[in-house]
Parts: structure tokens; C-alpha cells; sequence
């Protein structure tokens, strides 16, 4: 079995998309045969590696799990300094901040889940799929939506301070983040539908659960499922747009204000940071919206379809979230004493001589 061939049987899989190509018929009987002669896990397993070289695919799916360790380390102590403290709890930057590290917490473990199922081979139904890429998709919506009240909140505090109280209290604050949860479940369910309703349409039943596979689906699919997929990353680049416009807005009401004096001031690092991260994740929804584009105008190799697919899902969406919880968090003081005093480690304090 060519490397088409087996290519295409395994994207039967997870759909239509193999039946629907112009190869079905050539390579029907070399599935047929397959089929016949092992199970679905054992024939996924020797495709996958026959069409990709094992040791880049572990590297690959060894990406996830690395960055759940490296967030496992840092953000459930955040989340406890937080939630314990009565002052810090009292404060919209610290809630915001907290409910933000959330997010990234569950969005990585679940992801981390489904690579492990994929790498596993393990069989899944399209409804458990479907659960999984929902909760997924709550989770990243959830950490958008508060990125913008992030910058709601530091817009208020630093153009309005004398109305920040009033205009963005606590109370204020924990009501808008219960409507960006809401928000959150609401929407991935046209999104989930959407899935079901082709995988309902699909011969083939839905086995093997993987985000990067599914994109290679959507793209290489019907022309609708690639025009919901571009709808939706335009509308999460209008909201990352919105941010960066909000930070901008910032700096220019606030440069003459003293604050950005000296070449490492605290208000350049912070806004180092908000661009660093603003940056790394506009990176997956433009490598989409350019992966759809050239699709869309000649078609690309569906080799370089699948390895853009893994590097996306793998490493370009995880690691603005991996990054957050370090550059965020441990720049708050308070955070960051908590943390280095579980791990019993600490900044090198300067010396200081008696007066005599």
C-alpha cells in the first residue's frame, strides 16, 4: 500500500472525506483486505507510522504533555493563593488573572487527553469525541473572552482611576465572568453540531479522536465545513485584534505619563509580555486562515497538511497557554513569593552592611 493510499484510509476513519475523493475505488480492495485481516486499532497503528516517521510523531505528541507538567507546577499554586487569601480575592486583576490560569489548566489537560487517546489508539464513539472538542472549545473561548476583560479592567484602572471602583467593582467583575463562562458553553455548540452532523453523514464510524487529524478532515472536506472553519478564526482574530488595539491604546494615553522611563521599567516588561502572548497566539489562527487560503486558490500536499496540523495543535496553541502562568502570574509579586516558597527556592537578596 502506497503512502495516498494508506493516507486516505486512514482519513476514512474519521469521515466521508475518503469516500468522497477520487482514490476510493483504486484503494477499496487494499482496504478491503485490511480490514479483514486485522482490527481498527492495529491497522491505525501500522498506517500512522508507515505514513509518518515515528520518531517526529513522538516528538510531536511528547509536546502536550510537557507543557501540562510544566503548567501542573505552577497554576493549581496560583489558583490556592488566590482563592485563600481574602485581599487578593477582593481584587479584579487577581480574579481575572485566576480565572484566565484556569482556563489554560483545563484547556492543556483535556488536549493532553486526547493526544494521549490518539497515541494510544484509543477507539472513542463520535459522541465522546464530540464531548471532548466541546469542552475544548469552552475552555479556549473562556480564556479569550477573559484576555479582554483583562484589558478591560488595566484600560479602566489606568485612563479612569479615580471611577475605577465604580465603574469595575468586585461584584461587577465575578457577575462578568459568570456571563463569559456562559458565553463559553454557548458558543462551541454549533461548532460540536456541526461535527455530529457530519460524522452522522459519514459510512465510516468515528474511532480515533484528534484535533490535528479533524483539521486535515476540514480542510480537505466539503467546502462548507472550510468556510465555518474561517468564519470562526476571523471572528478569534477580531478579538485578539480588539486586545492589542486596547494595549495600544494604552501606551499612547500613558507615554508622557513617566511611567516608561529607563530601559527595563515594569510598564515596558508588562507590555512586553502582553505583546509576547498576544503575538503567539494570533500565530495558529493565522497559519489556519493561510493553510485555507492556499487550499481554497491550488491545494496543498496533504503531507504538508497533516505536519502543519500537528504543529499547530501540538506546540502553536499550547504554548502561549504553557507561557502564561510564568510570565503572567510570577509577575505579581505576592504569586510569585508563594510559589518559590513551596518549592523552597528564592531571588538573591542584597546584602546589607550595620550601620555603625
Amino acid at each position: 500500500m502506497d503512502a495516498e493510499a494508506t493516507f486516505l484510509s486512514l482519513l476514512c476513519t474519521f469521515g466521508t472525506w475518503y469516500n468522497s475523493s477520487g482514490s476510493a475505488e483504486g484503494s477499496s480492495k487494499t482496504s478491503n483486505t485490511t480490514n479483514s485481516s486485522t482490527g481498527s486499532l492495529e491497522r491505525f497503528t501500522v498506517e500512522w507510522q508507515h505514513f509518518l516517521p515515528p520518531w517526529q510523531m513522538s516528538l510531536l505528541q511528547i509536546c502536550p504533555i510537557l507543557c501540562f507538567l510544566a503548567v501542573l507546577l505552577v497554576i493549581p499554586l496560583i489558583l490556592v493563593k488566590v482563592f485563600s487569601n481574602p485581599r487578593m480575592r477582593q481584587e479584579t486583576r487577581y480574579l481575572l488573572l485566576a480565572n484566565a490560569l484556569l482556563c489554560d489548566l483545563m484547556f492543556i489537560s483535556f488536549y493532553m487527553l486526547t493526544t494521549c487517546f490518539s497515541a494510544a489508539g484509543v477507539l472513542m464513539s463520535k459522541e465522546a469525541c464530540a464531548s471532548l472538542l466541546y469542552f475544548l472549545g469552552v475552555f479556549y473561548g473562556a480564556g479569550v473572552l477573559t484576555t479582554k476583560a483583562m484589558v478591560l479592567d488595566t484600560s479602566l484602572a489606568v485612563l479612569l482611576p479615580l471611577r475605577y471602583l465604580s465603574l469595575w467593582p468586585v461584584s461587577r467583575t465575578k457577575k462578568a465572568i459568570l456571563m463569559m463562562w456562559l458565553s463559553s458553553l454557548l458558543l462551541p455548540a454549533a461548532s460540536v453540531g456541526l461535527f455530529l452532523w457530519y460524522q452522522s453523514s459519514s459510512p465510516c464510524m468515528m474511532q480515533i479522536c484528534s484535533l490535528p487529524l479533524l483539521l486535515v478532515l476540514t480542510v480537505n472536506s466539503s467546502r462548507p465545513l472550510r468556510v465555518s472553519l474561517l468564519v470562526a478564526l476571523t471572528c478569534l482574530l477580531v478579538c485578539l485584534l480588539l486586545v492589542f488595539c486596547g494595549y495600544v491604546i494604552l501606551y499612547y494615553k500613558t507615554r508622557h505619563s513617566g511611567i516608561w522611563r529607563g530601559c527595563f521599567s515594569r510598564a515596558k516588561g508588562t507590555f512586553l509580555i502582553h505583546y509576547l502572548l498576544l503575538f503567539l497566539s494570533c500565530c495558529p489562527a493565522l497559519v489556519l486562515v493561510i493553510e485555507l487560503l492556499l487550499y481554497t486558490g491550488n491545494g496543498i500536499d496533504l503531507r504538508t497538511d497533516l505536519w502543519v496540523s500537528l504543529v499547530i495543535c501540538n506546540i502553536l496553541v499550547v504554548l502561549p497557554k504553557t507561557l502564561c502562568p510564568y510570565m503572567y502570574g510570577l509577575r505579581y509579586r505576592d504569586l510569585s513569593k508563594a510559589v518559590l516558597a513551596f518549592y523552597r527556592l528564592k531571588w538573591p537578596s542584597p546584602a546589607v552592611s550595620p550601620l555603625t
